[in-house]
């Protein structure tokens, strides 16, 4: 069953169709991934965005290519919606050399300067300083760019988030702090670990504009997005979106999910994003089912490619290993 919703006529049937591509190209490499990792073929933590597709796709939307975007470890939907090409990111996760990050990141720290994404973070919450950060470099040197900033919210707890509100609205930086809430953090509902329930209140006290979204809804995400980047564009600072979500996996790969029944986690499928987009371009965008098709084959062999490109990339080499640890190259306190 799909959640009828009418398409907005604010968005063309392009645009719906870019979001089906995105979001189906996002699902089918988490469902790969998950696989894989199921055979060993990815090994270390992998935590997947199945569920959260339509937050990239909104997001991506409403943004222009030059804007940054930075999120914690839940972030191979993230990076590949910014541009990293799916080979890079399957290579990553294998830990291969052609990897995004030279194989040294692995799941957790996909990394892309070329397309403006500066990472998946394991630290919980460091993402939020380190992206106002970005949004500090951003007005420094003068431009119109803005600085996206995910994080869950478990991190909405860390305090660092405080003290980073305080500074981006006192600098009014151009920066958009955007809580993916999926409700559960690692494994533990918002309920029971904040009298605060509704995260995006906590713009409040820093004079900060926040809003709640409805983060199943590329539309609404969308919407809710373009309003925060014109605000900091045009220089008047950060807005505090929380983008009520859903994630149908665990938290992570070795999360067996004991804290929410399989009647919620099957309420939330039957509002799925992509199901709901498919819907809105056959029913009213007139879009055929030849043409849907021709989308799915597309994805289907864009993951495949790119599960054979991991298989068929090398090893990182053993002189890697003390690269990249510094920007110094003459570092002296490294021995080989």
């Amino acid at each position: 069953m799909v959640t009828n919703r009418n398409p907005s006529k604010a968005f063309s049937k392009d645009t719906y169709l870019y979001w089906y591509k995105l979001m189906l190209l996002l699902r089918r490499f988490e469902e790969k991934a998950g696989q894989l990792y199921g055979m060993q073929k990815i090994r270390g933590f992998c935590h997947l965005y199945i569920g959260q597709e339509a937050l990239a796709a909104g997001c991506m939307s409403a943004t222009m290519p030059q804007d940054t975007f930075i999120t914690a470890y839940r972030d191979h939907g993230l990076a590949i919606a910014k541009g990293i090409s799916s080979k890079a990111c399957m290579a990553e996760l294998y830990g291969k050399a052609t990897g995004c990050s030279k194989g040294k990141g692995g799941s957790m720290h996909f990394f892309g300067t070329k397309e403006r994404f500066f990472g998946g973070h394991g630290i919980v919450g460091a993402q939020i300083g380190t992206g106002a950060g970005l949004a500090f470099a951003e007005k420094y040197l003068g431009t119109s760019n803005v600085c996206l900033t995910f994080f869950g919210d478990g991190a909405a707890r860390q305090g660092i988030l405080h003290e980073t509100f305080n500074l981006a609205m006192l600098w009014k930086l151009p920066v958009i702090f955007i809580c993916e809430n999926n409700q559960y953090a690692m494994g533990t509902s918002v309920a029971r670990t904040s009298n605060v329930v509704d995260i995006y209140k906590l713009a409040d006290a820093y004079d900060m504009p926040g809003d709640s979204v409805d983060g199943m809804s590329p539309e609404d995400v969308h919407i809710a997005v373009e309003r925060a980047v014109k605000r900091a564009r045009a220089g008047e600072g950060p807005t505090l979106l929380e983008m009520k979500t859903y994630r149908y996996k665990g938290h992570s790969m070795s999360d067996p999910q004991k804290y929410r029944t399989k009647e919620e986690v099957e309420e939330y499928k039957e509002k799925d994003p992509i199901d709901v987009v498919r819907q809105a371009l056959l029913g009213s965008f007139g879009v055929s089912e030849q043409e849907i098709g021709v989308i799915d084959e597309f994805v289907r062999v864009e993951v495949e490619e790119a599960v054979k490109f991991a298989e068929e990339s090398p090893w990182p080499d053993d002189s890697e290993l003390l690269k990249d640890v510094y920007i110094q190259q003459d570092y002296p306190f490294i021995v080989d």
